[in-house]
């Protein structure tokens, strides 16, 4: 048997919100062991510097390739969006982010090449989206808004609370006067918002879920690599996160709609 096709998928994140793209994986490729690094001793990324955040996602890259992944998933927005780069330059497996997958279905579904974008102030002040949509399509026009409650308000597990409403509607009345045909939710927590997001912009405006368009990237190019893990038997998920593992369980139970299993702390 071919060892390299077992090796796991790591999977890293800024915290919690990466578990939303594991919950897509393993739905769209159930026999891939996955490992997960989640950075909850430094979170939230969306308000660091460049030159910290390209620290940090350093030290998580050479954990990751330690362990012997196959294939590295940036999950975090705001670390696709300023250090894809420095992780790039120190993997030596593919390197897959959330911006470009998503950039890809935006542009694939949208009709009237008008589209938004919603993500932390990072990610948005980046201009990351912007940039990957228009390299597919130069015609796009771009919406971005930031909207720095929604990760708090999810956190708190607060998805449907008419606060979250009021705070969506005042985020998100910019999008809506520019009449975008597609939202891109540019951040990993925001999947959980989907319904009410879905219910303010109006059920014609797409939404373009990060984690599921991240699934089906690693699963396209697993499938042309052929680096499928070949054992059809239950895989091994194991999740290391950097500070507090008893929140991160209660927590990521919600993001993830299963119970979590080995959760271990790593520190730096």
């Amino acid at each position: 048997m071919n060892i390299k096709t077992n090796r796991a998928i790591g999977v890293f994140d800024s915290g919690i919100g990466g578990l939303t793209v594991v919950r897509s994986l393993m739905e769209q490729l159930p026999f891939e062991n996955i490992i997960y690094f989640g950075d909850t001793a430094r979170v939230p990324y969306g308000i660091k510097s460049v030159e910290t955040i390209n620290r940090y996602a350093a030290q998580i890259t050479e954990f990751l390739i330690k362990k012997d992944v196959k294939l590295l998933i940036v999950a975090c927005n705001t670390m696709a969006a300023v250090a894809h780069q420095t992780i790039a330059d120190l993997s030596d497996v593919p390197v897959l982010e959330v911006i470009d997958a998503s950039a890809r279905i935006a542009i694939k579904n949208t009709r009237t090449k008008s589209i938004g974008v919603i993500g932390t102030p990072a990610t948005i002040n980046s201009n990351a989206y912007a940039r990957a949509i228009h390299l597919l399509d130069k015609k796009a026009k771009v919406f971005s808004q930031a909207c720095p409650l929604f990760v708090p308000l999810v956190e708190e597990g607060w998805f449907d609370h008419p606060a979250t409403k009021l705070i969506a509607q005042e985020y998100l009345k910019s999008v809506i006067a520019e009449q975008v045909d597609s939202l891109v939710l540019g951040c990993t927590h925001y999947p959980l918002l989907k319904p009410l997001l879905q219910d303010i912009m109006g059920k014609e405006v797409n939404l373009i879920d990060s984690a599921e368009a991240m699934a089906k990237t690693a699963s396209d190019l697993i499938n042309k690599q052929k680096i499928g893990n070949k054992k059809n038997s239950s895989p091994d998920y194991v999740f290391y996160v950097s500070d507090l593992p008893y929140r991160f369980q209660t927590i990521g139970e919600r993001f993830l709609g299963r119970t979590l299993g080995r959760v271990e702390l790593v520190s730096f």
